[in-house]
């Protein structure tokens, strides 16, 4: 498919609701494309037994509006430190200052996991942001472990760690500090150049060789970005972020994931020359997968 093609493709117009596995109670705003999030409806959460649903209402004081913004959900932690079982991913051990993900990737696994929470997979995942207050405080306590062996820790497998929550928060430089005292070794993985911002205790790290990062990208095609994975960062931009950290030292890769046969496997060649020709040394790649709730979400996408 040629590019002026996929930019005549992706050109969204509104659309109903033909999800057979959306909530009857939807999730969007009724006939509107809600402009920066992937998901328009909520999906029906596997684990909860009941639902509010809105086939009869009878007056405009009967029900309240979805509130369209994000809300940040701040907690206290038990854990921060994970072991990753999962085949989608190729990592021992997680660690996610935040669940939920603001970016709005459509085709994203960690969806699915946020029905663990009580929330849908759907318009929930990106707007409902849990905030893991303690994680810092959590990574140091586990460290500190006598049988904790310096095994690699990915930040992160069920989140993006630099997602917009990051600017007010700043976990992910807290836990980043933490590893550079204990000599933790730390793989990252995001979609946003506000990774740049940790630039100086990467390039402390990086001396070290403990520290190493992925930039995904999964497109150059930006009309496909923005319905695709609307709040993250321009792949444009990502190859900046690739260039600005491998010239500070950072060990850096790329993660072409997911693959979409007929959206954007074709440019696989491509973004990986570019990411080389800006200092990424590795690569790595995933084809999509339609596992629980996200079979609903992409066939309403």
């Amino acid at each position: 498919m040629s590019e002026k093609l996929q930019q005549d493709h992706f050109r969204v117009t509104p659309k109903k609701n033909e999800n057979p596995g959306a909530s009857p109670s939807g999730g969007g705003l009724e006939g509107a494309y809600l402009q920066g999030r992937g998901a328009q409806i909520n999906t029906k959460n596997k684990f909860e037994k009941h639902e509010v649903t809105r086939e009869h209402k009878e007056a405009v004081d009967d029900w309240d509006e979805v509130n369209v913004n994000t809300q940040y959900i701040e907690q206290e932690s038990k854990s921060i430190v994970n072991k990753v079982e999962s085949p989608d991913v190729g990592m021992m051990y997680s660690m996610n200052p935040y669940a939920g993900c603001e970016h709005g990737c459509i085709y994203c696994y960690a969806r699915n996991v946020h029905e663990y929470w009580g929330y849908s997979a759907g318009l929930d995942f990106e707007r409902k942001i849990i905030v893991k207050k303690n994680a810092p405080q959590l990574l140091r306590k586990f460290l500190m472990k006598k049988n904790w062996d310096a095994t690699p820790i990915m930040l992160s497998g069920n989140t993006d760690c630099y997602q917009p929550a990051e600017q007010n928060y700043r976990l992910t430089r807290g836990l980043l500090e933490v590893c550079n005292e204990f000599n933790q070794p730390v793989g990252i993985l995001t979609k946003n150049s506000w990774i740049l911002k940790d630039k100086d205790v990467l390039q402390e790290m990086a001396k070290k060789r403990i520290v190493s990062a992925m930039v995904s990208i999964t497109s150059f095609n930006e009309d496909l970005r923005r319905v695709m994975e609307p709040r993250t960062t321009t792949a444009k931009q990502k190859l900046k972020v690739i260039n600005e950290l491998s010239a500070a030292g950072v060990r850096m890769g790329i993660m072409m994931g997911p693959m979409i046969p007929g959206l954007n496997e074709h440019e696989m060649q491509r973004i990986m020359k570019a990411a080389r020709d800006n200092g990424a040394t590795f690569t790595a790649y995933t084809f999509i997968r339609l596992n629980g709730a996200i079979k609903f979400l992409f066939h309403d996408w």
